[in-house]
């Protein structure tokens, strides 16, 4: 037994659900949808990042409060769909809740927050029935 660390409270491994389910998402929608799977990707604006990275990032375009995953596929109401990934107990910061505003101010986009997987397959479904 390790004495000196005996009374430090152990911690717990970091839960990553949200990375989780979004993996879940993206696997079901490239195995449902394979001649979509392109136009399913993320945005990888989360993170820790150093300073200099951060700073290169912002240079190059990136931008607080971008959706995780992007669909881009046109339907007759939509250009894209946008969907932020959130655990159940999850909230949008307000850098996602001003960019969701701005976004869809137009109605061109819709923006939606997944849940859970089934959120996730319902929302996606019904955004690409409407292109039928």
């Amino acid at each position: 037994m390790d004495t000196l660390n005996a009374d430090k409270p152990r911690r717990r491994p970091p839960r990553d659900e949200e990375h989780l389910l979004q993996c879940r998402c993206v696997r079901w929608f490239r195995l449902q949808h394979p001649r979509l799977a392109h136009a399913l990707f993320a945005v990888p604006n989360g993170g820790r990042r150093d300073m200099l990275t951060g700073a290169k990032l912002k240079e190059e375009g990136v931008l607080a409060g971008v959706a995780d995953l992007i669909l881009l596929k046109r339907t007759a109401r939509h250009g894209a769909l946008l969907i932020e990934m959130k655990t159940p107990t999850g909230r949008q910061s307000t850098a996602q809740r001003e960019w969701e505003r701005l976004i869809t101010q137009g109605g061109e986009y819709r923006y939606v927050v997944c849940r859970t997987l089934d959120e996730f397959i319902n929302e996606v479904s019904c955004y690409l029935r409407k292109d039928e």
